[in-house]
């Protein structure tokens, strides 16, 4: 073994090869590296890549604004007692008693009626942050609010449709949403199941 010269061209394709196989695996594009010439002198690279983003999770990604308008079905829960005072997503602070609501998709400042589907009380809020972050809830109430609409502090969550009234454009223009004409139970209902 010791008068055996390695071939550094065979080397650096084995490489490169395997460096692209991880690449692909991993799901990062890789440029295959060129090959060499003559023995490389420093082991020290030449450039560094920048690491791939984090990848998330459904929860976690930001989706994309809904300015339909359409009809929202999911449950909807309300603020632990522990965001009283915080500043929500639009720079107010979050009041308890004031009928405001958190949405992950609706814009901020649209204006919405929430009915409980199982009581079928309703109250009009206006979505002033983002939320929630669990998987099938579709809005956070304030304590208020789930109040109005009959979800008790020990029911936690409940089966609601969003209605949207107003859904503000992003030129200043209002658009009208699915809560803004007559809505009646019997059609929430039928749309629920």
């Amino acid at each position: 073994m010791r008068g055996l010269k390695p071939d550094y061209r065979k080397l650096t394709a084995v490489s490169s090869a395997v460096a692209v196989a991880l690449g692909l695996a991993l799901g990062i594009a890789a440029a295959p590296a060129p090959v060499a010439s003559a023995p490389i002198a420093s082991a020290a690279p030449t450039h560094t890549a920048a690491p791939p983003p984090p990848r998330q999770t459904a929860s976690q990604a930001k989706p994309p604004l809904d300015r339909s308008g359409r009809l929202r079905f999911g449950k909807a829960s309300f603020y632990a007692g522990n965001f009283v005072g915080r500043k929500m997503a639009d720079g107010t602070i979050m009041n308890p008693r004031a009928d405001n609501a958190a949405s992950k998709t609706l814009p901020l400042g649209t204006v919405a009626k929430v009915t409980n589907l199982e009581t079928g009380k309703s109250a009009v809020v206006t979505i002033r942050d983002r939320g929630p972050y669990v998987d099938g809830r579709i809005v956070d109430l304030t304590p208020a609010t789930a109040q109005k609409i009959g979800l008790a502090a020990r029911q936690g969550v409940t089966r609601v449709v969003v209605a949207p009234i107003q859904i503000p454009l992003a030129n200043g223009d209002v658009k009208y949403g699915a809560g803004a004409g007559k809505m009646t139970g019997t059609l929430v209902a039928r749309n629920w199941r």
